[in-house]
């Protein structure tokens, strides 16, 4: 139940991040910017803009979906995700040793 419960959150947040990312503005937004002209007030990684309402929203959902990645990775592997029961070499034998040839 908690399993389902997580990764529904998962995903809701996922996409959340992906609207709020795609409907930010670039650094340098500006026409004047695309032919050169914005190049002398522009710093190494552009003008240091105040933390509008997007980018607070854009750390919060950064956030939820790294601790959401987090307890996935948890809970799965304490559910027996992580054992041999999904892997294809699970029931596979062992090679026999090898031994020194006889002479």
């Amino acid at each position: 139940m908690i399993l389902v419960l997580v990764t529904l959150v998962h995903v809701i947040v996922c996409l959340f991040l992906i609207a709020v990312v795609l409907l930010q503005s670039g650094a340098s937004a500006d026409l004047a910017a695309a032919f050169g002209g914005g190049l002398g007030s522009q710093t190494a990684f552009g003008p240091r803009a105040g933390a509008n309402i997007l980018t607070k929203l854009t750390t919060w959902c950064a956030i939820l979906f790294m601790l959401s990645s987090f307890m996935l990775a948890i809970i799965s592997t304490r559910h027996g995700g992580g054992g041999n029961r999904g892997s294809v070499l699970g029931n596979e034998k062992s090679a026999p040793a090898k031994t020194a040839p006889a002479k």
